[in-house]
């Protein structure tokens, strides 16, 4: 990996901002962001990420590529998950495996644009289709998780003779598509399509929102990700050395898979390099929403610990430079 790579991220104010809210837990300071905030920095995001996807997406039409992106962005969201519960079930046993894989086949939006940032600072350009890709690869991964939790449940039940309860379809469906974070998405997504074709003086109107403001509300948002990782890294007594070394290993081997996918699609290095963060990332906001809802069984704990407390700050300290020297390495310059 290029050092300078690993510097330019270090050195990028909304990591410098995660740093420092790892600092403030770490040293014991009183620092914090009211509770409401982080909330309200995560729907502006997803709100801006959205509509300026939708702009772009407008303006490049659904082509080949698009629509072959996107196909291959699905089918990761149900790989992934799918060898993640192969991988973890001996281990952790049906409902933790589950809730774990479904949280590593669902995407970190936030390391996403986290990404995007990276990308901007070494100007790298990207297209905003990602976004659509990112929009559609969290819902099958929770319904993939549920399915394997229900069916290995099912499968015990039957060997014991207990009735079986059906899965309960409508919660499962209801959490994976109009859950908060993926409904606004979507629909910020369709609303800046819909605004850059019928009216562009729209797109306009709304660039000091979407453009002026979302570095300063990352660096909020990742000032308030770097106390909440802290706070879970008390967790990882809990998870054992085994859940640890997968919350490492889990993203960079499905990054690499993600580049070989992003390299035969004939992606250009900034959407390569998204393909490979929308791979490798772990979703700790939509998918625990949904496990504690569907399989209440699956341990909190274990799952939003991995994902939160070692996933994503690998991630976005060392991840990201990573990939994207990988990204150089195999995928020539356009």
């Amino acid at each position: 990996m290029q050092s300078g790579l690993v510097l330019q991220n270090l050195l990028s104010a909304p990591v410098l901002f995660f740093f420092l809210g790892i600092l403030a837990v770490v040293l014991g300071s009183d620092l914090e962001i009211p509770s409401p905030l982080p909330k309200l920095f995560s729907l502006y995001l997803l709100l801006a990420i959205g509509f300026k996807g939708g702009v772009e997406l407008s303006e490049s039409g659904l082509g080949p590529m698009v629509l072959n992106t996107i196909a291959a962005a699905i089918l990761m969201s149900l790989l992934v998950p799918l060898g993640s519960f192969l991988v973890l079930r001996g281990r952790l046993g049906a409902d933790n495996a589950a809730a774990v894989a479904a949280a590593y086949g669902s995407i970190s939006a936030v390391t996403f644009i986290t990404a995007q940032s990276f990308l901007n600072v070494l100007k790298v350009p990207y297209d905003g289709f990602m976004v659509a890709a990112l929009a559609l690869m969290e819902s099958p991964a929770i319904v993939v998780g549920v399915v394997m939790a229900k069916l290995s449940s099912a499968s015990l039940e039957k060997e014991r003779g207990e009735s079986t309860e059906p899965i309960p379809w409508r919660e499962v469906l209801q959490e994976a598509f109009l859950n908060g974070s993926v409904f606004l998405l979507i629909g910020s997504l369709l609303i800046g399509a819909l605004v850059s074709h019928f009216s562009p003086s729209g797109v306009e109107r709304m660039e000091p929102f979407t453009e002026k403001l979302f570095y300063g509300v990352l660096c909020f948002f990742l000032l308030d990700m770097g106390l909440v990782a802290a706070q879970r890294l008390r967790d990882l007594r809990q998870t054992g050395p085994f859940l640890v070394a997968f919350a490492i290993a889990a993203p960079i081997v499905h990054g690499f898979v993600g580049l070989l996918i992003a390299k035969l699609l004939g992606l250009p290095q900034g959407d390569a390099l998204l393909f490979m963060v929308l791979s490798a990332s772990a979703s700790y906001i939509a998918v625990p929403a949904a496990m504690r809802m569907t399989v209440p069984q699956a341990n909190p704990s274990i799952y939003i610990t991995t994902a939160l407390g070692l996933t994503f700050p690998f991630n976005v300290v060392v991840g990201i430079p990573l990939y994207m020297a990988l990204v150089q390495r195999f995928i020539p310059a356009t």
